[in-house]
């Protein structure tokens, strides 16, 4: 008899250690694997699948509304990058740079991109001169480079992989809108199909992208009421078109700059799923974008007509088009529960010798451990209802840690005591001035997250100041 594999390891509970209990998932549940570089992490293939997911999903969206799949060159000479001043400068400390080709140096220095907005301001002055070429709508899958001095799976990777669209248009008020739009992509992307609850909002000129006008973002909560950025979108007036002398003729014959926009997400948003909605148990993936949204189990699989009825299940559940698997392993139904479980499975299927005499196989959930019989007659109904009602719960769970995480506060002290004492997002006036910003993370330990679409007039005056205030902003300490 074959020698059977380990029983799935106990992992960290989350309450004990938060940051211990995130290693031992992503470890433990054949994520990642660390490189021999610092910083710079092996997907392994079940993350990589679940990329792909989220991949396939966003780019769809994106080739709804027009956009095209590019691929722009790993490397940026220096003296391209130095024609936006701004943007070198964000992005100076976290630049890597090969000074070498073969055994011979360069003329001049090469960047490892750390995204691609010089690249793309390069091609568009090429290619654009007439109001007729525009927009330009593109989007690239990639990896980038970004030197980080800490590192973490998912969340900080000195290389990541993401989507970075880019757009060039006629007119202001094209761009904004872009801007605007892709950001509710996003948004409607993280509740609808990764099951995660957003704010939405703008970003202070402090936290706004390098060589930005106005930069938007998607706000998520962790379980640890920790803040994480989840995709950003980013006017950046014409600028950029400036400095790389991209003009075009509008319909009046006369020369013009465009006006450009960038946004990106990132496999940080994995490091998101699974800080949204593990539990002590390992993941819980949302069904939408899961790898394996149900698993078949055989149970005393030795019997007449067990492994043939799991084989039947996941044909009939492939062609409704549920990704499905049955596990036929030698490994004993116990180690392949535990298993399954760590890897976050939404649904697992269990069908023994009793189900069969009955018709019937047990549906067991993995967000609430919930178990219930369905006949097989209507397995796939069933099937299809229990991973909506999955989602949906996962959703309702993020958004009620969310809200009742979410407090207002009207004087430093108020907000001192917040985050000491429960933690989460504070929800504050602010005057708009850089000081009392800084006084907020130097005071209160929080930086800001955004300034939120939906407005509410907590008080007259900044905490920090006393000054009147007409912007609320939301503050908390994240990843």
């Amino acid at each position: 008899m074959a020698k059977e594999k380990k029983q799935v390891e106990r992992i960290t509970a989350r309450d004990v250690d938060f940051a211990q209990w995130y290693t031992d998932v992503v470890t433990k549940a054949e994520m990642i694997d660390y490189s021999g570089i610092k910083g710079m992490f092996i997907l392994r293939p079940y993350a990589y699948a679940l990329w792909e997911n989220i991949q396939k999903g966003l780019d769809a969206m994106f080739k709804e509304l027009g956009h095209e799949n590019v691929c722009m060159p790993l490397l940026i000479p220096e003296s391209l990058l130095q024609k936006e001043k701004d943007h070198i400068e964000g992005f100076a400390p976290e630049v890597a740079w090969v000074t070498h080709g073969g055994s011979e140096p360069l003329p001049e220095r090469l960047c490892i991109r750390p995204t691609s907005e010089t690249l793309f301001c390069e091609h568009w002055a090429h290619v654009v001169h007439s109001w007729r070429d525009l927009p330009k709508l593109y989007n690239q899958w990639c990896s980038v480079i970004r030197w980080e001095k800490t590192s973490r799976p998912f969340l900080r990777h000195r290389e990541f992989l993401w989507q970075e669209g880019h757009t060039l248009h006629a007119t202001a008020e094209e761009a904004k809108a872009e801007t605007e739009q892709m950001l509710e992509v996003y948004a409607d992307f993280c509740e609808n199909q990764l099951a995660m609850p957003v704010v939405r909002g703008v970003k202070t000129d402090k936290e706004k992208f390098a060589g930005a006008e106005k930069t938007y973002t998607i706000e998520c909560m962790m379980h640890d009421k920790k803040a994480l950025q989840s995709g950003t979108s980013h006017y950046f007036g014409n600028g950029f078109a400036k400095a790389f002398d991209i003009t075009f003729s509008d319909q009046n014959n006369q020369l013009q700059n465009p006006y450009e926009t960038s946004w990106g997400l990132s496999t940080r948003t994995i490091g998101g799923i699974i800080m949204t909605h593990g539990d002590d148990n390992g993941l819980i993936l949302p069904p939408r974008v899961a790898p394996i949204q149900a698993i078949v189990i055989p149970i005393a699989q030795h019997k007449p007509g067990v492994t043939e009825a799991a084989e039947a299940i996941c044909a009939r559940l492939k062609a409704m088009n549920i990704r499905v698997k049955a596990d036929l392993s030698d490994q004993s139904p116990g180690w392949k529960f535990a298993e399954y479980e760590m890897k976050g499975v939404p649904l697992r299927i269990e069908i023994g010798p009793k189900d069969l005499e009955q018709n019937q196989c047990v549906f067991v959930r993995r967000d609430t451990g919930a178990k219930e019989t369905t006949s097989l007659d209507t397995l796939e109904e069933q099937a299809s209802s229990i991973l909506d009602a999955i989602h949906h719960h996962l959703f309702q769970q993020a958004k009620n840690n969310l809200e009742n995480n979410t407090f207002s506060a009207r004087t430093l002290d108020e907000a001192k005591e917040i985050i000491q004492t429960k933690g989460g997002f504070i929800k504050t006036m602010w005057c708009g001035d850089l000081a009392c910003e800084l006084q907020m993370k130097e005071d209160v330990g929080v930086s800001s997250r955004c300034i939120p679409f939906d407005q509410e007039q907590i008080s007259d005056v900044c905490p920090c100041c006393g000054k009147p205030a007409t912007k609320m902003v939301y503050w908390g300490v994240a990843y």
